[in-house]
């Protein structure tokens, strides 16, 4: 990459690897991984790149006082924090890094289903307890089942590569993807497959206009089986509220949820948190601190794609 030199703003926790990297080829690294949006405006005015993951939005106020910032790297894949259309006008690239972390993302969402429909966290925190019950707690094995991977990107692919060896059918819908799919799936091309057959839905979707609200009680009304939901994407892929009724209903007999629709749990209104609360309560429901991405090995592959991207301008 050209022109390789200038400060960074680094606003999200990286491995050394990409700030080692960069310093190798003439940044100075700018450490401010807490750095709120306000606290930002500050720091990016004199800044070449700068390295974000969800904490900062770059929107168009912020990129103006950024008037030498020459591209943007994202920890992780969900590019909505950034106006992209505006930093292109403006000459800035920008790379993200969904290679990085899709593998452990694909582990997490096989993890919370097993855990599941298998009632491992439920039979755990019961013998916790001291209750020991086993026909309470008889699981359901994925073998025969079929599952819906909503969203074919690097997320989607990973997980169904996991699934592979667990005797299932695996459909794929995917909106912008209709070709090079493996052959083990079978390319669905519209919705009408999934709602049909599918036990177990699986969210691998970016956050735009169509996807918010993704699940809503009529996706939920067109699915012809109880099933499980997992949404490991976007909390607002997901509507809270349609999702309680729909297990209250026994139209979704299980969900595994690493995002939701506000996080933390703290900035729930208190309807919200309520029905949050409610469905925890249940052996329905798993749910995790938005965590599936977050690994040791995630960290370093994310930053060292970051570093590829950015050095070779690609």
């Amino acid at each position: 990459m050209r022109n390789n030199t200038g400060k960074v703003l680094i606003a999200a926790p990286v491995h050394p690897v990409l700030t080692d990297g960069l310093a190798a080829c003439g940044y100075t690294c700018i450490m401010q991984e807490h750095s709120s949006q306000d606290i930002a405006y500050g720091l990016i005015c004199d800044c070449a790149g700068v390295i974000t993951s969800t904490r900062l939005q770059l929107d168009k106020a912020l990129l103006d006082a950024a008037p030498q910032l020459r591209w943007i790297g994202r920890m992780g894949s969900g590019m909505e924090v950034v106006d992209l259309e505006y930093a292109a006008a403006k000459g800035i690239k920008c790379y993200s890094s969904p290679e990085g972390n899709c593998n452990a993302v694909a582990e997490h969402a096989l993890g919370m289903l097993l855990g599941l429909i298998r009632h491992i966290v439920w039979s755990h925190n019961e013998v916790k307890g001291g209750i020991w019950r086993r026909e309470e707690n008889r699981g359901t094995e994925l073998e025969g089942k079929t599952i819906g991977i909503i969203g074919f990107g690097h997320t989607g692919r990973a997980f169904a590569r996991k699934l592979q060896g667990f005797d299932m059918r695996i459909l794929v819908y995917d909106k912008y993807k209709t070709d090079d799919m493996p052959a083990n799936v079978v390319n669905c091309n519209s919705l009408e497959h999934v709602f049909k057959e599918a036990d177990i839905v699986s969210f691998h979707v970016p956050l735009q206009a169509d996807t918010i609200h993704y699940l809503d009680e009529a996706f939920i009304s067109k699915m012809s089986k109880p099933f499980v939901l997992i949404n490991t994407s976007r909390g607002v892929v997901v509507d809270t509220s349609a999702l309680y009724r729909g297990i209250a209903s026994d139209k979704i007999i299980g969900a595994c949820l690493d995002v939701l629709e506000r996080e933390p749990l703290q900035s729930m209104n208190i309807d919200t948190r309520n029905l949050i609360d409610e469905m925890m309560a249940s052996h329905k429901v798993v749910v995790t601190p938005h965590i599936a991405g977050y690994t040791y090995e995630a960290l370093y592959k994310m930053s060292k794609t970051l570093l590829d991207k950015i050095i070779s301008g690609h």
